[in-house]
């Protein structure tokens, strides 16, 4: 199931990430909620991932 914008942000407060109201984007936001979490920020950038256990898999091969 795809999170909203605003709990995709919460979650990302949670992590620490202080630059959540600057960013516009939410891929971007994904991609630093990547970082954060230790993981590499490739939302979005890998058309055939088979990483079904990811937090995003479903927004991210779903809606590429």
């Amino acid at each position: 199931m795809a999170l909203a914008i605003d709990e995709i942000k919460e979650y990302a407060k949670s992590l620490g990430i202080n630059t959540v109201s600057k960013i516009k984007k939410k891929d971007t936001l994904i991609h630093a909620i990547q970082l954060a979490e230790g993981n590499t920020d490739c939302f979005k950038k890998i058309p055939d991932c088979t990483l079904t256990n990811c937090k995003w898999f479903g927004d991210c091969i779903l809606n590429q």
